[in-house]
């Protein structure tokens, strides 16, 4: 069930900081709501997670997780444009947070 609150700390985390951009420098209160409800939730789901996975774990896969949804997000919902540096970087990020999960110093 860990991995699951995991996901869900990701998934609100990326659509927290999504929707920060929306909020107009704190102008428009809609999004603003997303936003602290986001992260509010975000802090939830990674306590749980982290009942059951180590902290270095939880924390590198939902850092580099959050860093890959949201630029893919982004580019999505605000045609932001994603260059070759920017692909091979979130490239790079995965292998990074594959490296830590599938690594011998952290018990499951």
């Amino acid at each position: 069930m860990s991995w699951v609150f995991l996901f869900l700390g990701v998934v609100a985390e990326a659509l927290s900081h999504v929707a920060l951009k929306a909020t107009d420098g704190f102008s428009r209160p809609g999004p603003l709501v997303l936003v602290v409800l986001g992260h509010l939730s975000a802090f939830l789901f990674l306590a749980y997670a982290m009942k059951g996975l180590p902290v270095g774990v939880v924390h590198a896969l939902w850092a580099g997780l959050a860093i890959v949804v949201v630029t893919m997000l982004s580019a999505w919902l605000y045609k932001q444009h994603l260059d070759t540096a920017t692909w091979i970087g979130m490239a790079l990020i995965m292998v990074g947070v594959m490296l830590v999960n599938f690594s011998q110093g952290h018990s499951h």
